[in-house]
């Protein structure tokens, strides 16, 4: 067990706020099944994938007029290209390429080790609230949220469901704790109990957690009750930068 938490303390080396961590939470969901569980299970990702597509379709078709606009905002604004294309760590912990209509200045991945001091998240994850490498159409765009519109693609590829666990960048799962990598058990999604309960204002242990209590209870309803809460949670930009 010492050894244990010496690893765990080395791993976490630079995120002092993660050591807390070590107290691993109660509510973790079970890896013990039954047949009936495992049916359910089933029924529940083919209904959750059919859903997926069909609601997808509908939110492309209603977001339609409104993309090539974006377009138009995003090449006038800055060069570069109009979409972002990052690896993310999704279901099983096999990386996929994550879509965005790009927010920030071409090259802006290249300084983050510079600006990671400044950092306002806690954990590996990093956030800044006044981003210098933030375009003036990127923020907008990310403070209403229709950056994340080309994630859609990633929903019709099957990468990702409308709801599900955030998905987190490979450097940042790589300093997850056992229990975070539970998360990884699921697809990941556009939406979930983190995104309405205040996003970038929730500290990393408590999204870690809040992905587990969703593991626990997904199923339809839950599904649609956090989609239709999404609504709102988008509209006030709580949390959003």
């Amino acid at each position: 067990m010492i050894g244990l938490g010496f690893f765990v303390e080395e791993k976490m080396t630079g995120y002092p706020e993660l050591k807390e961590a070590l107290l691993v939470p109660e509510d973790i969901p079970s890896d013990k099944v039954n047949d009936s569980d495992i049916s359910e299970r089933g029924m529940y990702i083919l209904l959750k994938r059919v859903t997926d597509l069909v609601f997808t379709s509908l939110i492309l078709l209603l977001f339609l007029p409104l993309i090539p606009v974006i377009v138009i905002l995003i090449k006038l604004d800055s060069p570069g290209p109009v979409l972002f294309k990052q690896k993310r760590v999704g279901r099983n912990g096999i990386e996929f390429d994550f879509y965005k209509f790009r927010s920030m200045y071409e090259g802006a991945e290249n300084i983050i080790g510079t600006l990671r001091p400044l950092s306002k998240g806690n954990g590996p994850i990093f956030k800044l609230k006044e981003d210098p490498r933030v375009t003036r159409v990127g923020c907008f765009l990310r403070r209403s949220s229709l950056d994340e519109l080309p994630q859609l693609l990633n929903v019709l590829k099957g990468d990702m469901s409308l709801v599900g666990p955030r998905p987190n960048l490979p450097s940042e799962v790589a300093h997850y704790l056992p229990w975070h990598r539970k998360r990884l058990d699921v697809t990941p999604g556009i939406t979930c109990f983190w995104q309405i309960a205040g996003r970038s204002h929730i500290g990393f242990q408590e999204w870690m957690r809040l992905d587990l209590e969703y593991i626990r209870k997904r199923s339809l309803i839950t599904d649609l009750k956090i989609m239709i809460q999404t609504i709102p949670a988008v509209i006030a930009r709580k949390g959003a930068y």
